[in-house]
């Protein structure tokens, strides 16, 4: 997978103006965010953890989304991905986080939500009293698996940038 090569520097720059860390909780991406992130020399000093919770279970266990939001809204829904961004933040020491669920197919798609859904969301705390900015979006990414894992990757990240600068 080749992203810009500034994307992810940009992303550590800014976060290490703040003094602030990563966490990333993905599915669909399978830790592709956490590898491009961790790929870049010196993302100790940035990136604090990733969650790979490709089951439902596991998003349960390791993020405490709540399995009765999975099994009314789906794996692949804002709910959810805005469980996970919540999750990540509060089972971590990161103040920014970045979650993605979705469908990269070949197989898996539905009438509602068909292959290459995909559902992102971003955390940020400013602090223990601070409440959580929570923002989502849902994207129809074209292409095969590794194409839709690819795009997805590269989404997460500018939508950290996004996010990022609304603390500017």
């Amino acid at each position: 997978m080749s992203l810009p090569p500034t994307l992810v520097e940009q992303v550590a720059a800014q976060l290490q103006a703040r003094g602030w860390m990563l966490a990333t909780a993905e599915s669909c991406t399978g830790g592709l965010v956490a590898a491009a992130c961790t790929d870049l020399a010196g993302s100790s000093a940035w990136f604090e953890r990733g969650f790979v919770t490709y089951s439902n279970a596991a998003k349960t266990e390791l993020l405490g989304v709540d399995a009765a939001l999975i099994e009314a809204h789906g794996a692949v829904s804002e709910p959810v991905a805005r469980a996970m961004a919540a999750g990540a933040l509060a089972r971590s020491g990161a103040q920014l986080s970045v979650a993605i669920t979705g469908i990269a197919g070949p197989t898996g798609g539905s009438a509602d939500k068909p292959v290459g859904t995909v559902w992102f969301g971003w955390g940020a705390r400013l602090g223990t009293d601070t409440p959580l900015l929570l923002r989502t979006e849902r994207r129809q990414l074209p292409g095969d698996r590794a194409a839709v894992r690819a795009a997805a990757t590269e989404h997460a990240l500018r939508g950290l940038l996004a996010t990022l600068a609304e603390f500017a």
